[in-house]
């Protein structure tokens, strides 16, 4: 993901994914959104990695301050320019609700998180931050699923916005919804 946000460190209107918005780029609303959510989301996937990653979360002292930094960042920043920019995905209707409400479950389940360690209640912490980060990794999943549909079946590009916009996410959740309702959560969160 380092990788692929790189070029947009320019701020360069014509790169890479920007080539194909060009009739939404001059919208400053969504191009404010779009450069915020790169720059965010890349550190909400490594800063949600150390949560689950057992050596790191051994210093809780780091564990904490990563993770109120996961938090912040997402609520503040990442999710609601994901949701801004969701309004505009590609694929059209179909793709804009996958996005929108991929948004607001990440809102959601990391508020959740958020209001479940204030109660200092961690189990349940714990489950809605595996739900939140599953949502996070979207990011790779989806360009996963991405290019495995086009190596596969050579599909119109708009007809892959609209299967990888839901495929980024939904078996994502689904995954951590059985990691959470079986003892594989449990050792991730006691670990």
């Amino acid at each position: 993901m380092v990788r692929i946000s790189l070029p947009y460190l320019s701020l360069d209107y014509d790169v890479a994914f920007l080539r194909i918005k060009q009739w939404v780029i001059n919208n400053d609303i969504w191009r404010t959104a779009f450069f915020i959510h790169v720059f965010t989301s890349t550190f909400l996937l490594l800063a949600g990695f150390t949560q689950f990653y057992n050596p790191f979360k051994k210093f809780s002292k780091l564990h904490r301050q990563l993770g109120k930094l996961y938090i912040f960042i997402l609520l503040i920043f990442s999710a609601p320019a994901g949701l801004v920019m969701s309004l505009y995905a590609n694929g059209g209707l179909l793709s804009q609700i996958a996005f929108t409400l991929l948004s607001v479950l990440w809102i959601f389940f990391t508020y959740r998180a958020y209001t479940a360690i204030r109660k200092r209640d961690f189990i349940l912490h714990g489950n809605f931050m595996i739900r939140s980060y599953a949502l996070t990794l979207s990011a790779l999943t989806l360009r996963a699923w991405k290019y495995i549909i086009v190596l596969i079946f050579h599909p119109h590009p708009m007809d892959v916005y609209m299967l990888v916009a839901w495929l980024g996410w939904v078996p994502n959740l689904l995954i951590a919804e059985w990691l959470i309702r079986t003892k594989f959560s449990t050792k991730i969160l006691s670990s």
